[in-house]
């Protein structure tokens, strides 16, 4: 059982910043591959971005390309997301996930985190 802890979600306004966290075990770091993800109301959950633990490689969504970034602090045990230029369409619930290398599913869920964006 890996149990991941979000923080950083928040009310900004359109063109604002946030930096969203992502605590995950420090014995589990290692087999993971990590995952933003977000819902927004009556809309189906997506991904915004994902990291392999190693960092060698990740990806976006193409509404984050340009204006975020995930990152990993080895020292902190955390899986960050930079979100730049926010705009209301990116107000959402975001989920940090996980699953374990070479499974096609995440696994692992937060509990979410909720960003709001003002216009």
């Amino acid at each position: 059982q890996v149990t991941l802890v979000e923080s950083g979600g928040g009310l900004v306004q359109d063109g604002g910043s946030l930096r969203l966290s992502c605590t995950v075990p420090a014995d589990s770091f290692g087999r993971l591959v990590m995952g933003w993800f977000r819902q927004a109301p009556g809309k189906e959950r997506e991904i915004v971005a994902a990291i392999a633990w190693s960092a060698s490689s990740s990806y976006y969504s193409d509404s984050a390309k340009g204006r975020f970034a995930i990152s990993r602090d080895v020292r902190r045990n955390t899986v960050d997301l930079q979100m730049n230029s926010l705009k209301p369409e990116d107000t959402a619930v975001y989920y940090c996930a996980a699953k374990l290398r070479g499974e096609s599913k995440y696994a692992y869920w937060g509990q979410g985190t909720q960003v709001t964006v003002s216009s």
